[in-house]
């Protein structure tokens, strides 16, 4: 084998390594010839990791998972959720979900406390852009409401703005382990006074093909409001998430933010919230100045009285925005106001009023540059917030087959500049079951920004949960094989 062919290979597996999410094969080194320009191939491998969804007896959980179409893959492919229980090679773990093809969902239902940490591997053609939700509903107690969370790739680095150790919270962090090794893991905190001392935050080990869930009041003696949760992961890789109950206002899942930035997009708050939080960290070691800017249905809006907000490097700030929406759907676009410094934030998004309150999370999400796909979607109930911040683009947006039954259906809608649009969704003729929802930018437009939010009554309570959609990776550029392995690894790291 030639040594730019082992060059390939060995930069294709730093892709795995480096994203914990997916998995190209190296294409035949075709001799002599002269390097080309790089290929955009299906990725081959895909993982996802989702935690218990539950400790509540009353709980009803949903699992749908789906892949939606993609040309190039072949017509060979598996998926499975297997239970992360570190059952022995002995002892093999059936599949809670196995989808057979891809733009076909598959569902399954739980009851009970009972539902066990999932991790998940999709291969071919079922790889490209596989998606799972998990979706509970807890009738009572601590957290009741409705929980949402898209299941998540297992990676090394997680930011989690707008988590709380105060009283009325339980607040666990969720690491589960997909891999055959153990990994070692460090959970940093970081209140409004800068970073808390824990010693019990560092080198947890997570078993292989198991989950740790870690209560955040046990790393701190400390009651707080707004806290920032780093998840370091030293050896190993984990999928990470944090489930966020309170004792009056229910809970959701938060998940983490998009990676330190100087610009970030909050995108879907909902147009009837009656409260919005702002939690935000400076990671790059100085302070950050930002604007805050309202994406509307009609434009961009400054928030009058919240123009702006300072963060301190190292501390958690928090803003009360109020009812921002006045009665419209809108996202928050942050933009530096002076010297740009990373950050990550989150919104704290709460529905209802007086006993009836739901609370829900919206953190920074990642741009949707060529495909996002939201799973377990049904005919009431579900909506769809695209932004565009900064230039108007094309979206398709399709809306697949039932898990029951019916037939796709695909509309295209313009999302004007400095807009957010809640959108009239295709809905599947003949549906039966749930279903996907793909979005997919169709011309030279500027970044879209996507979340979905899922909505139900609960005697009187507006239970909601909503999930950023960002880009599914489900196409990765490689260069051929007779490229320098510094271009490859270039794209690796930053495609």
């Amino acid at each position: 084998m030639k040594r730019t062919t082992l060059s390939l290979i060995a930069a294709v597996t730093a892709l795995a390594a480096v994203t914990g999410f997916a998995a190209v094969s190296a294409p035949d080194a075709p001799g002599d010839t002269p390097a080309r320009a790089a290929a955009t191939l299906p990725v081959e491998r895909t993982s996802l990791v989702c935690p218990a969804p539950s400790s509540s007896d009353l709980a009803e959980t949903t699992y749908t998972a789906f892949t939606p179409a993609t040309e190039g893959t072949g017509d060979k492919g598996t998926a499975q959720l297997l239970p992360a229980t570190g059952d022995s090679a002995d002892k093999p773990a059936k599949s809670v979900l196995t989808p057979k093809e891809p733009a076909a969902p598959v569902g399954t239902d739980r009851s009970g406390a009972d539902a066990p940490p999932l991790a998940g591997t999709a291969e071919g053609r079922l790889a490209p852009g596989w998606a799972v939700q998990q979706t509970t509903e807890v009738a009572a107690g601590v957290g009741r409401g409705l929980q949402g969370l898209g299941c998540v790739a297992p990676d090394t680095d997680f930011w989690f703005p707008g988590a709380a150790t105060d009283a009325g919270r339980t607040d666990y962090v969720h690491l589960v382990n997909p891999d055959d090794s153990a990994a070692v893991v460090d959970i940093e905190l970081y209140g409004k006074d800068g970073a808390l001392e824990s010693e019990v935050g560092s080198d947890i080990t997570v078993k292989a093909l198991t989950s740790e869930p870690v209560l955040l009041s046990t790393l701190t003696d400390e009651e707080l409001t707004d806290l920032t949760v780093h998840v370091n992961v030293r050896s190993g890789r984990v999928g990470a998430a944090v489930q966020a109950l309170d004792e009056k206002r229910g809970g959701d899942w938060l998940t983490a933010s998009a990676d330190p930035a100087d610009s970030l997009v909050m995108p879907g708050i909902p147009e009837d919230a009656t409260a919005v939080r702002l939690i935000a960290y400076s990671t790059g070691g100085s302070d950050a100045d930002l604007k805050l800017r309202l994406a509307s249905p009609s434009g961009s809006i400054t928030p009058v009285g919240n123009e702006t907000v300072h963060v301190k490097a190292g501390m958690t700030t928090a803003v009360d925005l109020g009812d921002i929406t006045k009665g419209e759907p809108g996202s928050l676009v942050l933009t530096p106001s002076g010297t740009a410094v990373p950050v990550v934030a989150a919104l704290q998004v709460v529905r209802g009023k007086g006993d009836d309150q739901e609370t829900a999370y919206i953190p920074a999400g990642r741009s949707v540059d060529t495909r996002a796909t939201a799973v377990g979607n049904t005919e009431k109930g579900t909506g769809l917030a695209l932004t565009a911040p900064s230039a108007t683009t094309e979206v398709k947006v399709t809306a697949s087959a039932g898990t029951e039954g019916g037939e796709a259906a695909s509309e295209t809608f313009t999302i004007k500049a400095g807009t957010t649009q809640k959108i009239e969704l295709p809905v599947p003729s003949g549906l039966k079951g749930t279903y996907a929802l793909t979005v997919e930018p169709t011309g030279d437009g500027g970044p879209l920004y996507a979340s979905r939010t899922l909505t139900t009554d609960m005697d009187g309570v507006p239970a909601f949960t909503v999930q950023t959609l960002p880009d599914d990776r489900g196409r990765v550029s490689v260069p051929e094989a007779e490229q320098d392995l510094s271009v490859l690894q270039d794209r690796v790291l930053h495609d």
